[in-house]
C-alpha cells in the first residue's frame, strides 16, 4: 500500500485538515498528563532530547508523537543515531524555549512540522508546510511501485489468458477424441 497519495500537493492545498495545521496555532505538550506539572517539564525536555515529544495542535484535536531525527540518521560507521541534531532539536535558540523541527507523512502527505514550546508553560506554537523535497522522493516510490503492480498485474493475466487457451485446446481435443470415438 502506498504511503503517499498521488497529488500531495493538491491534497495538501485543498484539505481543511491541512489548511488549519498550515497556520500558525497552539500546540501543547500531551505527554504524561497524570503527573506533576514538574515531573512533566522535565519528561518533556527528557524527550525532546532523546528526540521525540507527544504535541497536541489545540485548534484541530490534532494529536501527534513527533520523532525528531532526519531521515537518514546514520553515523559514519552505518550505525542509526538516535539523538537528534540541533536542526531538530533546539534548546539554545531561544532561552526557556526548546524549536523543533521534523518531517513525516500525514495523512499521505509529505510534510514539515515547525514549532517552538515554552519550557515552563509546556505550550508554544507550531504548524506544517509541505515538504517538496520529500514528497518528489515519496512520489517517485509511488511511481515505481505503482509500475511494479502494473506489470504483476500485467503477467498474472498473461498468465490467467495461458491457462484459459491451455484448458480450451485441452477441451477441444477431449471433443475431438470423443467424436472420433463415435
Amino acid at each position: 500500500m502506498p504511503k503517499v497519495v498521488p497529488d500531495q500537493r493538491a491534497k495538501f492545498e485543498n484539505d481543511e485538515l491541512f489548511r488549519k495545521l498550515g497556520r500558525e496555532s497552539e500546540i501543547k505538550y500531551t505527554g504524561f498528563r497524570d503527573r506533576s506539572h514538574e515531573e512533566r517539564q522535565v519528561r518533556f525536555q527528557a524527550g525532546c532530547r532523546e528526540g521525540h515529544a507527544e504535541l497536541a495542535f489545540s485548534s484541530t484535536g490534532t494529536n501527534l508523537h513527533l520523532q525528531f531525527f532526519p531521515s537518514n540518521n546514520h553515523n559514519e560507521n552505518g550505525k542509526t543515531e538516535r539523538l537528534p541534531t540541533r536542526e531538530y532539536v533546539d534548546f539554545d535558540r531561544e532561552i526557556g524555549r526548546v524549536h523543533l523541527k521534523t518531517r513525516f507523512i500525514l495523512n499521505g502527505v509529505c510534510v514539515v512540522c515547525k514549532a517552538w514550546v515554552d519550557l515552563q508553560r509546556l505550550d508554544g506554537i507550531g504548524y506544517v508546510e509541505f515538504d517538496e523535497d520529500k514528497a518528489r522522493v515519496e512520489d517517485s516510490v509511488l511511481r515505481q511501485s505503482m509500475a511494479q503492480q502494473n506489470r504483476r498485474l500485467r503477467d498474472f493475466e498473461e498468465r490467467q489468458r495461458i491457462q484459459r487457451e491451455e484448458i480450451e485446446r485441452q477441451a477441444e481435443a477431449e471433443v475431438e477424441r470423443n467424436e472420433s470415438k463415435a
